[in-house]
């Protein structure tokens, strides 16, 4: 399962029941991830941290920096520092 970007819906998704999700803002030079859910039946299982690294790699690619503005995020970044120069 990788997680699809879904542009229209500024979100990056998993084909779970229902949808896990990584939902995003949109400002200059920036993406502001502002939440990520994961159903409880899939929690434990990375779900969001795929998530989590498909909306990074996205964001360096698309040369963007990145606002955590979800608690899952901001403690995403802080454990892989590999990802700190989007910050």
């Amino acid at each position: 399962m990788l997680p699809q970007h879904e542009p229209e819906q500024r979100r990056f998704t998993l084909a779970t029941t229902p949808p896990s999700v990584l939902d995003y803002e949109l400002a200059p030079g920036r993406v502001v991830f502002t939440h990520t859910g994961v159903p409880d039946a899939y929690r434990g299982r990375g779900l969001a941290a795929q998530l989590v690294e498909a909306g990074l790699r996205w964001a360096r690619e698309q040369g963007l920096k990145v606002v955590p503005a979800c608690s899952y995020v901001a403690v995403f970044l802080q454990r892989h520092p590999e990802w700190r120069d989007l910050s």
